[in-house]
């Protein structure tokens, strides 16, 4: 489960909360693993079963027909169980998602919680769905509470139906006393498999609600296919739009015939308004998602073509909101890749404008930052995924809005190392600082390019992008 949710695209993810697949890789593992547990040992039962049939008809048959008409009970039994207790489960494993989704909101969202004073709220929003949840199970249980004492019977029925007819044969001097003990016997012995099997019965309800619930996840559509291709030559690389469009699901076309390049070794800034289509830009360089229409290529190579490992090798993306792991300073900027020692942490470090305060810092690079990187201020986080990307020396970086946390003199001083390191940068930009500093600007509209050219240029030319900087630049103020 966890392979196939790093295998399938961020665009599949969006349709689905984290708490319900929390969910997937839990309870619902769980509850499609329950009946294999007893099932080794119920399969190795079926000796006993066996055995004990064969000493029954070898000591008396009309006696073992009571013990052979015992399986059509069970069958009959598990079918009405099955199909009332089905539905049952699917609703409470349903219920088990949608808990830990609530739950992993509220936590997620602790701060807002306590800041706005929502706690109580947030309790009873809660409360609605344990309740409901709790419900679910109570009705699992009571149904479950009639067919094990049902299942456990089943055997001391056919036993005392063996005495019965016993009586009436040995009455006939059809048996002998021994024979009749004998066969009783032999059902006791039966008693055992039947339970066992009754087990793995039991559980089949649950395990196929968890099973369907798995299978959604594993039979997802929505992979990107890579090709075998490799990146020719090396230094920075030149990323080139044509033509593209794209939509997200069903909904309205988010760009529509977006054409530029980024030049090998030069900074390209993407200004527009918000909802203008800059982010799904972004995602499409490093294809996190592929286009609807047109084509992205890193040096005339179309991304498609491109193996899994060249792409990640060559781009790195980093996004609006830094993720920044429980772990060391050295962890979340090597992620233990390969070739990346403290050397090139550092020097990843002095790049992103991170090695002052890190150097600070009580044990420098062995300093645990906290989950979500707590410890940390929201620049401090930026510059620190900002090295991440760095560590692996991409031959194309995008910057999603990833220095709005910093001050404009390091943001400068950012984009600025950056330059003169000689990597093709794409950046969303909104300070003005930051725009001056691109060699040519992408100016976008309601998902389409409405102009390019320098940043000089388009505040000569284009009214509406001189508008938009100028905002930006008074909201700054």
């Amino acid at each position: 489960m966890t392979r196939r949710y790093l295998s399938l695209p961020p665009e599949w993810h969006q349709r689905h909360a984290t708490g319900s697949l929390l969910s997937n890789a839990s309870s619902d593992v769980e509850a499609a693993f329950a009946p294999i547990a007893p099932l080794p040992f119920a399969v190795g039962t079926i000796v006993m079963l066996a055995v004990a049939m064969i000493a029954l008809f070898v000591t008396d048959w009309v006696l073992a027909m009571v013990g052979v008409a015992l399986f059509p009970a069970l069958f009959a039994l598990n079918f009405f169980y099955s199909r009332r207790m089905s539905p049952r489960q699917i609703h409470a494993q349903r219920m088990r998602a949608k808990v830990a989704t609530v739950a992993h909101e509220s936590f997620d969202g602790a701060l807002v919680v306590k800041t706005m004073g929502r706690e109580a709220d947030e309790s009873r929003r809660f409360a609605v769905f344990v309740t409901e949840l709790r419900d679910a199970l109570v009705a699992v249980g009571r149904l479950r509470g009639v067919f094990d004492p049902l299942m456990e019977s089943l055997p001391s029925v056919g036993t005392l139906a063996v005495l019965v007819l016993g009586t009436w044969r040995l009455q006939n001097g059809a048996v002998t006393v021994s024979e009749v003990i004998s066969v009783a016997f032999l059902f006791t012995v039966l008693a055992f498999p039947v339970r066992a099997i009754g087990w793995v019965i039991g559980e089949l309800p649950r395990s196929v609600a968890g099973w369907d619930r798995v299978q959604a996840v594993l039979s997802a559509e929505g992979d990107l296919r890579y090709g075998e291709g490799e990146l020719p030559g090396d230094g920075p690389a030149e990323l080139r739009f044509d033509r593209v469009g794209y939509r997200y699901a069903d909904g309205p076309p988010v760009l529509s015939e977006v054409s530029f390049a980024v030049p090998a070794g030069r900074t390209v800034a993407l200004v527009g308004a918000t909802g203008s289509g800059k982010s799904t830009i972004a995602a499409l360089a490093l294809r996190l998602v592929d286009p609807e229409s047109g084509s992205v290529s890193l040096d005339r190579v179309k991304l498609p073509d491109l193996s899994a490992a060249a792409l990640a090798g060559a781009g790195a993306l980093v996004p609006q909101i830094p993720f920044v792991f429980d772990d060391t300073i050295r962890g979340n900027v090597s992620l233990d890749r390969p070739g990346i020692g403290d050397d090139e942490v550092w020097a990843a470090l002095r790049l992103a404008q991170a090695e002052g305060f890190t150097g600070g810092l009580p044990e420098r690079l062995d300093t645990a930052v906290g989950e979500r990187g707590t410890s940390l201020s929201g620049g401090q986080r930026q510059r620190l995924t900002l090295a991440r990307a760095l560590a692996g020396r991409p031959r194309l970086l995008v910057l999603d809005d990833a220095t709005s946390a910093v001050d404009p003199r390091v943001e400068a001083a950012i984009l600025g190392a950056l330059r003169a390191a000689g990597t093709s940068l794409l950046v969303v930009a909104y300070r003005r600082a930051s725009i001056a500093l691109a060699d040519e600007v992408v100016y976008l509209h309601q998902g389409r390019v409405v102009a390019t050219g320098t940043h000089q240029e388009l505040m000569a030319t284009q009214e509406g992008y001189r508008e938009l900087v100028t905002a930006y630049e008074k909201a700054d103020k």
